[in-house]
């Protein structure tokens, strides 16, 4: 496993438990009509959080179990902080969690 795998299966796990802090973990999956949904982020169905917990982690989570080729950009950071606008929770700490995924996946090997 690459630092990079190693360095990002750290931080899912820290996002994991920031959101699971903020009560924004949720215990009972979406649809799975809204799982599937068609549009980026599955922006029509879920909330960025629900995406972020059934979605994000899961694939990421895997593609670095896997050692797989990991994505070369993110900007999830900026959908985050727009989110959680209307969370009434301190998100600073998750955004900055975010923000160093967002970090992670523009390092190039």
């Amino acid at each position: 496993m690459t630092d990079q795998h190693s360095e990002l299966l750290s931080i899912l796990s820290a996002i994991s438990e920031e959101m699971a802090d903020k009560a924004l973990w949720q215990q009972t999956p979406p649809s799975d009509a809204a799982l599937s949904s068609k549009e980026p982020f599955c922006v029509d169905t879920l909330t960025f959080c629900e995406w972020a917990q059934w979605i994000m982690l899961p694939r990421l989570e895997q593609m670095a179990q896997s050692k797989t080729t990991l994505p070369g950009n993110s900007d999830m950071s900026v959908m985050a902080e727009e989110a959680f606008k209307r969370v009434d929770a301190n998100t600073k700490p998750l955004i900055s969690l975010i923000l160093r995924l967002d970090t992670c996946l523009r390092i190039t090997h």
